[in-house]
């Protein structure tokens, strides 16, 4: 492919070299650079790609994407500057596989919390309606029979638009894709436009080095998805919904329990029984009909309600959704693992203060006998998380089970011990048990009647990183493990 098919009407300016230069690979890690590629040199987190320019060109590049200056790469190499790689990046990648975007329904789903939930249930609810439907998300990108282990929430912009050609050439109506803010900070999700852009709700959240400086570039970020949708659908209930779609050049629509939302979810009734924790409402406005679901709270409304407003544009009957959501469940998220009608135990991937303060809320709605929160916090973390995560657990359960997380380089006592400050500023009684085995064991085995357990922090995730190594640790797995040992022999 020729070079100047690649850029498009990207503005950029030749600094040296053929114009028109065949191209053999694209390519953005100085690792995989092959000969007659062309080299987009993109800033990561600890390396610069300009660093490698010249390696490069050694290795047989022959052109160069940049946005600043370059040494050593010689006369006999095209280079074009670009004012952002990152954003050149993903044109020439959509340019690269042939504009796949155009050849799928694409949805994308932005906002702090609910999106991994709101992706399963939308890719549910318009398979049951004959759609094939491709997933990319935080837990996995799926296509057809392939799933395909994240790395990301959102890939890199020609990864993405590579699985986008895969996704087409397999024969896929749509995907519906989670959207990071970092991913629209760096210009993943550029190189085409969304049919639908999706925004759930907004709390401060990933606000750090490498990540966001405060929560107005955070909302900025957020903002960027609905000036690149041709329809945008809001929860309409959220705080910060106006602010959200300042500059959108879409069509809007809203969503949410207010009057004034377009599609509305009305008279909410929590469902508890010995096999479930559901919630059961009735939809109104663009649609009319009841709803069951069988995951709790308030946030599970949410969650279907902006699936159900998602799945409206592509005609699917409202029978065919509450098959989809009768059945539906996400891995991690309050996932029931069902060992026993005496008690009910859950695993969600709730690892930060917010998150496990709406869990553990929705879940005391339920009037449980008792509420038991089995949790850990990640090594090489805020630890300011710890101390948020043991008060709020020391405050909202009747007793907290404190264990080891994803350790990564800190030794697991000294995180226990931040938690322990955390929880230590409520009445809340605790137990400390550092092998979360263990922990796990130990909230099982002394489960009584009408007991409701959430494993949290873990979620999806099947393993445990300690000292840079990760260790399988599938909690599914462990249960069932100590099921079949006996739990009495522990």
């Amino acid at each position: 492919m020729k070079l100047t098919d690649l850029l498009g009407e990207i503005k950029c300016s030749y600094v040296q070299g053929i114009q028109d230069v065949d191209v053999g690979a694209v390519v953005y890690d100085s690792r995989k650079v092959t000969p007659g590629c062309l080299f987009v040199c993109i800033s990561g987190a600890k390396f610069d790609g300009h660093d490698f320019a010249a390696e490069a060109v050694r290795r047989g590049a022959g052109a160069l994407v940049v946005s600043r200056e370059v040494e050593a790469v010689g006369e006999s190499v095209t280079v074009v500057r670009v004012e952002d790689t990152r954003y050149a990046l993903a044109f020439i990648s959509a340019a690269w596989f042939g504009h796949p975007a155009e050849k799928l329904k694409v949805i994308g789903i932005t906002g702090t919390k609910g999106k991994t939930t709101t992706t399963c249930l939308v890719k549910a609810i318009l398979e049951n309606a004959g759609f094939k439907v491709g997933l990319i998300g935080t837990i996995e990108t799926i296509i057809g029979d392939i799933h395909i282990h994240a790395e990301n929430t959102t890939p890199e912009s020609y990864l993405l638009q590579e699985t986008f050609a895969r996704m087409a050439e397999a024969g896929l109506d749509a995907v519906v894709m989670e959207v990071s803010s970092q991913a629209l900070k760096l210009h993943r999700s550029q190189g085409f436009v969304f049919d639908y852009g999706i925004f759930t709700n907004l709390e401060p959240d990933h606000i750090g080095p490498d990540e966001h400086a405060d929560f107005e570039e955070y909302m900025a970020c957020k903002r960027l998805l609905f000036r690149q949708c041709r329809v945008g659908i809001v929860n309409g209930d959220d705080a910060h919904a106006e602010e959200i779609i300042q500059g959108h050049d879409c069509v809007l629509e809203t969503y949410g329990m207010g009057k004034d939302c377009m599609l509305r979810a009305r008279d909410p009734e929590l469902v508890h029984t010995r096999k479930e924790l559901g919630v059961n409402f009735r939809v109104e406005g663009l649609m009319e009909f009841a709803v069951h679901v069988p995951m709790p709270g308030r946030f599970s409304v949410y969650n279907a309600l902006c699936a159900i407003s998602i799945c409206r544009h592509f005609n699917v009957e409202p029978s065919k959704i509450c098959d989809a959501l009768r059945t539906a469940q996400v891995k991690g998220r309050i996932e029931r693992v069902p060992i026993s009608d005496r008690f009910t135990l859950l695993i969600d991937y709730a690892h930060n203060a917010m998150a496990l303060e709406s869990l553990l809320s929705t879940l005391r709605e339920y009037r449980p006998e008792r509420l038991v929160c089995v949790f850990g916090c990640g090594g090489n973390r805020s630890r300011q998380r710890r101390y948020e995560m043991g008060e709020v657990s020391g405050r909202l359960a009747d007793l907290t089970v404190i264990t080891s997380d994803n350790p990564r380089f800190e030794e697991p006592g000294d995180i226990i011990a931040d938690i322990r400050t955390g929880i230590s500023r409520t009445e809340g009684t605790y137990v400390e048990i550092c092998d979360r085995r263990e922990a796990i064991a130990y909230a099982i085995s002394h489960a009584g009647e009408g007991d409701l357990i959430v494993l949290a922090g873990k979620g999806h995730e099947d393993y445990q990183e300690i000292k840079g190594k990760k260790y399988p640790m599938d909690e599914r797995l462990i249960i069932r493990e100590l099921l079949e040992s006996g739990l009495e022999h522990i």
